[in-house]
């Protein structure tokens, strides 16, 4: 058991060092033996647990989607029980993704997407298997249940989802230059405000205007 579990955990080792390598160097650039430095264990080490640095790369993009995947769906559970104040809690959980959004992980998966994908037009399995979508249709069901009771007033859930993501990320891209500056938290309570305002002003069933977003 203790054998399997190091096994694992090197195993992570290596693809949380494969995937820093390959965001600091690009694919062409990077190097197995780096990356075995990165991860602290010896070259034939990680031909051991992958097999060549094409397989590398694959999944140790794999393994940084899904943990974003992740982390984006569990900073939806607020709206599973949102409570009396919904604003609020859209404008928390509005304010958690961009948080998620912005974080250096996260932009250094997108920017290497990007740059790769005419090498491995195959990633884009990885995009459609945990990428935006996923966390589409996992809002949308959050807000599906919120329009059977009454809460909402969206005719098509999965639509009021893809409007509500946009809202945060369409001005956090804008405001950070799709990454490449670095914004604040005071900027990105900002966005989630207005965000949870104007998504509201569309969806909302209870009056929106009690309380004007800051700023």
């Amino acid at each position: 058991m203790a054998t399997a579990r190091g096994r694992i955990d090197k195993r992570q080792a290596i693809l949380d060092g494969a995937f820093a390598v390959f965001a600091r160097r690009g694919y062409a650039q990077a190097c197995v033996q780096e990356i075995a430095d990165e991860a602290g264990v010896a070259k034939p080490t990680v031909y051991n647990h992958l097999t060549d640095k094409a397989t590398l790369f694959r999944h140790a993009v794999q393994a940084a989607a899904q943990s974003a995947l992740d982390h984006r769906l569990a900073a939806l559970k607020p709206l599973s029980e949102p409570g009396p104040d919904l604003r609020s809690t859209l404008e928390g959980v509005g304010h958690h993704l961009v948080r998620l959004h912005a974080d250096e992980r996260s932009c250094a998966l997108r920017r290497l997407l990007y740059a790769e994908l005419t090498h491995f037009p195959d990633i884009l399995d990885i995009v459609v298997e945990y990428g935006p979508h996923r966390l589409s249709q996992a809002l949308a069901d959050r807000l599906a249940r919120l329009v059977l009771i009454g809460r909402l007033h969206a005719t098509s859930p999965d639509q009021a989802a893809e409007h509500f993501l946009a809202l945060l990320i369409g001005p956090l891209e804008a405001r950070s230059q799709m990454g490449t500056r670095q914004i604040g938290d005071t900027e990105l309570q900002e966005i989630a405000r207005a965000a949870a305002h104007t998504f509201l002003q569309a969806f909302g069933t209870e009056d929106v205007n009690a309380r004007q977003p800051a700023g």
